[in-house]
């Protein structure tokens, strides 16, 4: 079988267009098919398959990407589009999408891809590296919420970390903050628990596919954060939660925060990982500080030592990250906080305006516009539009 062969195959299989019908009956069953195919051949954060999609669209990129006598549109490096054929070819199999597709269904599982209504628009910011599809368990409308806070940790945790991970988390998710951790053991289980506890939503983002659950010990966990949160991974039902899958996993936690807080880290914990994707991505980044002698929060040191991550102890100085902090007006605040009184003043009454229209025109990242809005949005000074943002008083 060619490579040709093999790229009008993975979309044009009848038993893949058939299992792409059955799970997304409104779409063009080729481009759902195609992106599951992407899923399937790719590893998380491949910037390559990134950009050809962005600049090809799914299935035309799918074709080109797997046939050797394609010419492909200037990405910058031929070298790394060869190299990336080579990765993705052994994995082009209509069988493995076929699998994606139905390991999905069997699981009452939801295949969210770009521009739909539960996708985070905050992935976006990601670049090339945003997830391709998303493979998601319970309420996947959680993740369009004005209020989303990452909180990570260590695995081995200690009381303290843990206690200071449950009290954040359950103070946040009170308020209707939703908390978002990777369902590790350790910190990602306490502020998942004590969000859940609090009566408040939760995500949960995983290495591997969403029909397991790992770590197996968290089963209990995962089937009540899917009653009233969401459980998530960019990795097809079956995949592996393998430990480049993990680090990954980080970017996609940092991405959907408003901020990230690391209540507990050793000095090279994975959650300084996280910590970097949201330094990255100029996301505020809080730490919890711990005792000077305890090797469980020297990372939590580091950080705010080496990266200017902000110290924080309670929920509200969490909030403050993303001035999302109460005890004053809501004319308080927009006077205290400049970028507040640029949004308002750069918003129409009658015009809906899109976040990106929205940074371009006060000049301010567009991470920080969306994340005003959601806020803005909660007081009542704004309203979301099919076809944008509006302003809901004269200010």
């Amino acid at each position: 079988m060619t490579a040709t062969t093999t790229a009008l195959s993975l979309v044009g299989d009848e038993q893949v267009l058939r299992t792409a019908a059955l799970l997304r009956p409104d779409d063009d069953p080729a481009v759902v098919a195609a992106r599951a195919a992407w899923s399937a051949l790719v590893e998380p954060g491949d910037g390559v398959a990134g950009a050809l999609i962005a600049a090809c669209g799914p299935v035309h990129a799918l074709e080109l990407a797997l046939s050797d006598s394609a010419a492909l549109p200037d990405l910058g490096d031929p070298r790394a589009v060869s190299e990336a054929r080579a990765r993705w070819l052994p994995r082009a199999h209509p069988g493995a999408v076929v699998d994606a597709l139905r390991g999905c269904h069997e699981v009452g599982a939801r295949m969210l891809l770009p521009g739909d209504p539960e996708w985070p628009d905050m992935l976006e910011d990601l670049g090339p590296h945003a997830p391709l599809v998303l493979w998601a368990r319970g309420e996947p409308d959680t993740l369009g919420a004005a209020r989303t806070v990452s909180i990570v940790g260590a695995r081995a945790a200690t009381p303290y970390g843990e206690s200071v991970a449950a009290e954040l988390a359950g103070d946040l998710a009170a308020d209707g903050t939703v908390v978002v951790s990777g369902g590790a053991y350790g910190i990602d289980g306490a502020a998942h628990r004590a969000a859940l506890g609090a009566g408040g939503p939760t995500v949960a983002f995983l290495a591997g596919g969403v029909d397991r659950s790992y770590p197996i010990g968290h089963q209990q966990l995962f089937d009540r954060i899917r009653r009233s949160g969401t459980v998530i991974s960019e990795v097809p039902c079956g995949g592996a939660p393998t430990k480049w899958r993990f680090l990954q996993r980080n970017r996609l936690i940092a991405a959907v925060g408003l901020a990230t807080v690391v209540v507990e880290a050793g000095w090279r914990s994975g959650s300084l990982n996280t910590a970097g994707h949201a330094s990255s991505l100029g996301r505020p980044l809080g730490a919890v500080p711990g005792p000077v002698t305890s090797a469980a929060s020297a990372g939590c040191h580091r950080l705010l030592r080496e990266f200017d991550a902000v110290c924080v102890t309670t929920a509200e100085e969490v909030r403050e990250l993303w001035g999302g902090g109460g005890g004053s007006s809501s004319a308080g605040a927009s006077a205290a906080d400049p970028d507040r009184r640029r949004l308002l003043d750069a918003l129409s009454g009658r015009t809906p305006l899109s976040p990106e229209e929205l940074a371009r025109r006060t000049g301010l990242p567009l991470e920080r516009v969306r994340g005003l809005l959601g806020m803005l949005g909660l007081e009542g000074r704004v309203q979301r539009t099919e076809a944008g943002w509006t302003a809901q008083t004269k200010v």
